[in-house]
């Protein structure tokens, strides 16, 4: 398995490469701190060991994190974020609470999305934004992650390497909310409006040598843009159901 600190040097080698590019953890930063001006509470929904969240109570926001894994939470350094064990089907916050709601690596996770969806825009004001990131089902890596789950072991290197977590925290992935088809549809039966969703491609992830490097470059390049491995995307709450 690569070492992330090389993935992230490669990643800096890319960069160089296109400038123009992001890594998709930097475009989810940069898109919250986009939609956070005007508000000081934010609910970070499958918070873990905390990342932005962090980030964000530095900047004096005041940060509400709930995830089913207490184990996790207690991995936070940050002891101004308020912390709650729970399922994200079933919100323990009242109705309209939060101007932003945002998620990482959470979305495939979900067995039933539906529920989460409906949940997140009743916690939402009107008007409000749910930001996420989670990877991109059409990708050829998170498709070959879908498929080895007939070898356990496999499955469970992929998933460090998509999401950078180590085993202990990982958890069954379904990909059911994965594609802008099944999240325009899972927004539409919310009351929510999928108002922007981009994807990134990241050709490090199978860069374990230099020729393996430049092939992924070269095979990214090939691949249609909407295959991109991450996708970070916004939905806007509204006051209908969309037909």
């Amino acid at each position: 398995m690569l070492p992330l600190n090389h993935q992230n040097k490669l990643r800096e080698r890319y960069r160089q490469i296109n400038p123009d590019w992001c890594p998709s953890g930097e475009v989810f930063e940069q898109t919250v701190n986009s939609y956070i001006e005007n508000t000081n509470h934010i609910l970070d929904i499958g918070c873990g060991r905390g990342g932005l969240s962090e980030k964000l109570g530095k900047q004096g926001k005041q940060v509400y994190g709930l995830d089913i894994d207490w184990d996790s939470m207690l991995s936070h350094r940050d002891s101004l974020i308020r912390l709650c064990a729970g399922h994200c089907n079933f919100l323990p916050i009242q109705s309209s609470a939060y101007q932003v709601i945002i998620s990482s690596w959470l979305l495939e996770h979900l067995s039933d999305p539906l529920t989460c969806f409906r949940e997140v825009s009743r916690v939402l004001e009107p008007g409000g934004h749910f930001i996420f990131l989670t990877p991109n089902k059409n990708h050829p890596i998170v498709m070959a992650n879908i498929l080895s789950r007939l070898i356990p072991r496999l499955q469970s290197i992929l998933v460090e390497r998509l999401y950078h977590r180590i085993s202990a925290d990982t958890f069954p992935a379904y990909y059911l909310a994965n594609t802008y088809r099944t999240l325009q549809m899972l927004a539409q039966q919310s009351r929510l409006q999928l108002i922007a969703l981009e994807t990134i491609n990241d050709p490090t992830y199978t860069a374990f040598n230099e020729i393996l490097f430049r092939t992924s470059i070269a095979v990214d390049e090939l691949m249609p843009k909407t295959w991109g491995i991450h996708l970070v995307g916004v939905m806007k709450k509204t006051d209908y159901l969309q037909s």
